[in-house]
C-alpha cells in the first residue's frame, strides 16, 4: 500500500481529524487534555474564517486577516501534530489514511471535510463561474474585479465594456446577499475614485435566486428587509429565476432572458466533500455522510463525522442540520467529550443543536439578525443588527492579530468610504479573453 508517513508514535491512541475548518479545529481542541495522540490532517496549514470571505473578495480585508496557521493555533497543545497533505481515500479494514506524504493508521477516525460548490452536473457552469469557498477563491475574485476595471479603460464597444463592468450574482442566501451588498458599495464610494475615467452608471449588479424569497431559513421580516436594502443600493434582483446556462459571455435565464457578462459568482448551493473508502451506502444524497446522534458514521464503530459533511437525519431535520458554522462548532466540541465517555466506557450524549439564529450584512450600517437566546427569538434589521454582525464575526475570529487587523480595516473603511486592499496579486478568471473580441481605445 506504501509507506507511512513519519509521525512520533506515543504509546497512545491515536485520533486522525481530516479537515481543519471549525469542526475539525474546535474538535481539536476539545481534546486538548485526552490522553490521546491527536493528528490534523489538512492541504492547507491554516485555518479559514469563511465568513469574511467575501469581504477578502471585494477588498474590504486582506487574505491574512481571515487566516490562522494551525501549529499556531495548537502551539501550546502538547497532544497535537500537524500534517500537511492531501487525502486520497481510506481503508476502514486497516483503519490507514492514505494521504500524499503516506499512510497513516488511526484508532479513530474524524472526518470533517466540509463541503464544496455544487454546480448541479453542469460542467460549462463550473468552468465559467467563480464560486467562494476558499481564500484562493476569495482572492481570486479580488483580482478578477479589479482586472475587469483597469480592461474597461481600453474599450470603445459598450457591450465589451458593459460585460466586463457587470457582474452575476446566483444564489440568494447569505454569502450572495453579502457580496451583492459589498458591490454595490465599492460602485458607490469606491471604484468612482479609482477609475474616474469610467460611467460607474453602467455598472450593474444581478442577484439571482431560484425561489421567490431571500435568505431562505431566516424570517420572512430579515428576508423582505434584504430585498429592500439591495433594491435600495441598486442591486438588480431576480426571484424566481433559474440560470440554464452561462458560457462565460451570456447568462440564460429559464425565462428566456439573458444577462452578458463575463463575470458570474456561484453561491447557489454547496455539497458534502466525502472521502473515498468509505462504503456507498453511508453516502446520502447531497453527497453527506449519514451519522446518528452521536455524530458516528452508520455502519462504522471508529469512524465520526461532524461538520458540513455529516448528515445527522432526525424527524426535526430529515435533511441533517443546517451546514453553517454553529453546527459544526457544537458538534465538534460534543464529539470531544464523548470519545472521552467512550474511552471510559460511559454512556454517549446525542447532540442536540442549539440554534442561536442567523445573520446576514448587506452593507453599512445594513444588516439582518434573527437571534435566539435564551429560548426567546429576537429580530432586528438595520443599524442595531449590523452592529451585532460585526461583534459577533470579531469575536469569532481565530487570533488576536486577526482580530485587532479586521476591526481596524472596519474602522478605517467606515470613516474613510476606503478599502485598502485593492490589488491584483495572483490568479484571475478571465472568460474569453478580451483582446480577441474589443474594439482598443487609442489616445489621442
Amino acid at each position: 500500500m506504501g509507506n507511512y508517513a513519519k509521525i512520533a508514535n506515543t504509546g497512545k491512541q491515536r485520533v486522525v481529524i481530516i479537515g481543519g475548518g471549525f469542526a475539525g479545529v474546535e474538535l481539536a481542541k476539545s481534546l486538548q487534555d485526552a490522553d490521546l495522540q491527536v493528528v490534523l490532517i489538512d492541504k492547507q496549514n491554516y485555518h479559514t474564517f469563511q465568513p469574511l470571505l467575501y469581504q477578502v473578495a471585494t477588498a474590504g480585508l486582506e487574505a491574512d486577516s481571515i487566516i490562522h496557521p494551525f501549529r499556531k493555533i495548537f502551539l501550546k497543545q502538547k497532544n497535537f501534530y500537524f500534517r500537511l497533505a492531501e487525502v486520497e481515500r481510506v481503508d476502514t479494514a486497516l483503519q490507514v489514511v492514505e494521504t500524499s506524504i503516506g499512510l497513516i493508521k488511526y484508532d479513530y477516525l474524524m472526518i470533517a471535510t466540509g463541503a464544496t460548490s455544487n454546480f448541479f452536473g453542469d460542467p460549462q457552469m463550473e468552468k465559467h463561474a467563480i464560486a467562494m469557498k476558499s481564500i484562493d477563491d476569495a482572492l481570486e475574485i479580488r483580482n478578477t474585479i479589479l482586472y475587469n476595471f483597469e480592461k474597461s479603460l481600453q474599450l470603445d464597444d459598450e457591450e465589451q465594456r458593459n460585460s466586463l463592468m457587470d457582474y452575476v450574482i446566483v444564489g440568494g442566501g447569505p454569502t450572495g446577499v453579502e457580496l451583492a451588498g459589498a458591490l454595490s458599495e465599492l460602485r458607490k464610494h469606491v471604484f468612482p475614485k479609482d477609475y474616474s475615467e469610467l460611467d460607474f452608471r453602467e455598472m450593474d449588479i444581478h442577484l439571482i435566486q431560484s425561489g421567490p424569497l431571500l435568505l431562505k431559513g431566516m424570517s420572512a421580516e430579515a428576508s423582505a428587509k434584504a430585498l429592500e436594502y439591495l433594491e435600495r443600493f441598486g442591486v438588480k434582483v431576480w426571484l424566481n429565476k433559474r440560470v440554464k446556462s452561462y458560457d462565460g459571455y451570456t447568462v440564460l435565464l429559464d425565462s428566456g432572458e439573458k444577462i452578458i457578462t463575463r463575470t458570474l459568482f456561484w453561491a447557489a448551493g454547496v455539497t458534502g466533500a466525502p472521502i473515498a473508502g468509505i462504503r456507498p451506502e453511508s453516502v446520502l444524497r447531497g453527497n453527506r455522510l449519514q451519522v446518528d446522534v452521536f455524530n458516528r458514521v452508520v455502519g462504522y464503530s471508529n469512524v465520526f463525522a461532524i461538520g458540513d459533511i455529516a448528515a445527522m437525519v432526525t424527524e426535526e431535520n430529515p435533511q441533517g442540520h443546517p451546514m453553517l458554522a454553529q453546527p459544526a462548532l457544537q458538534q465538534g466540541k460534543l464529539l470531544g467529550k464523548n470519545l472521552m465517555r467512550l474511552r471510559a466506557g460511559e454512556a454517549l450524549l446525542p447532540f442536540d443543536y442549539n440554534d442561536n439564529g442567523a445573520m446576514a450584512t448587506i452593507g453599512r450600517n445594513h444588516a439582518v439578525a434573527d437571534l435566539k437566546l435564551f429560548k426567546k427569538e429576537y429580530k432586528s434589521q438595520g443599524f442595531f443588527a449590523w452592529f451585532i454582525w460585526m461583534f459577533v464575526h470579531l469575536v469569532s475570529i481565530v487570533g488576536f492579530r486577526n482580530k485587532l487587523e479586521v476591526m481596524v480595516d472596519w474602522v478605517w473603511a467606515y470613516f474613510t468610504y476606503d478599502t485598502g486592499n485593492r490589488l491584483i496579486v495572483g490568479k484571475k478568471h478571465l472568460n474569453h479573453p478580451v483582446e480577441k473580441t474589443i474594439i482598443s481605445k487609442t489616445v489621442e
